[in-house]
């Protein structure tokens, strides 16, 4: 790939603005060395006003999601690429979600530019815990971990029941939550169905991965080690 499309799909500008980095002797090797658009070059030994480009295509990124934010490019409110470098959301081919959180739950959310892992991770083969915190308005009742485990729980609107679902008490009114499926708003609708409602939601792991100390707002690249942690559910990070 030209390095002119190849920086530009990284979201640092059209192929017009990223020619014209060339022409302002923005775009360098390591050395400082200036680049021209038809050089060969390998990607570790291009930078760009001096610093690193971005990982190329097969980006993944843990990002500690805020309340507040949506995992949407067409909120008109805060989205979480607004916690990210503005290029990543001209990535192409884009960066999305793994899967959503919304605006009112906090806690770890993926984010990739590969469609084939993103479907991986996504699908309900993968059989990928997800494990909630939760608050709640009112006390619970003692037999959450009965009916969430059932595997024969109805939600309101839906036409199948739901897979049996982890619950541990952590005290009067939170409780920890295992899920190895995604259905809208499904841990708000499952506290509804036996007549509580949350009131803070925070996932703190999926898969094998977990937030570590990561501040709420900030964001990392995940390598090859973490990858393979995902996968590997009874050792999260």
């Amino acid at each position: 790939m030209k390095l002119v499309k190849l920086i530009a799909n990284l979201g640092y500008g059209s192929r017009k603005q990223v020619a014209l980095m060339f022409r302002e002797g923005r775009i360098t090797d390591p050395a400082g060395e200036v680049l021209y658009a038809d050089d060969a070059v390998a990607h570790a030994d291009v930078r760009v006003d001096g610093e690193p480009l971005d990982p190329p295509q097969g980006l993944l990124l843990l990002l500690h999601k805020p309340v507040g934010y949506t995992c949407s490019t067409k909120d008109p409110g805060r989205v979480v690429y607004d916690l990210l470098p503005p290029r990543f959301r001209l990535r192409d081919p884009v960066l999305s979600t793994v899967g959503r959180l919304d605006r009112d739950t906090s806690g770890l959310l993926l984010m990739t530019d590969d469609g084939a892992l993103l479907h991986r991770i996504t699908s309900p083969k993968s059989h990928l815990p997800k494990v909630y915190e939760a608050t709640l308005a009112g006390d619970l009742r003692g037999d959450e971990g009965e009916v969430f485990g059932s595997g024969t729980l109805m939600l309101e609107s839906e036409k199948t029941p739901l897979a049996p679902a982890g619950f541990e008490a952590l005290g009067p009114r939170r409780g920890r939550i295992t899920l190895v499926e995604g259905r809208y708003h499904q841990i708000r609708r499952m506290f509804a169905a036996v007549g509580n409602h949350v009131e803070t939601l925070h996932r703190h792991t999926l898969g094998g991965l977990g937030l570590g100390e990561l501040p709420a707002g900030q964001w990392r690249l995940l390598g090859d080690a973490d990858r393979a942690a995902l996968f590997t559910p009874n050792a999260p990070s």
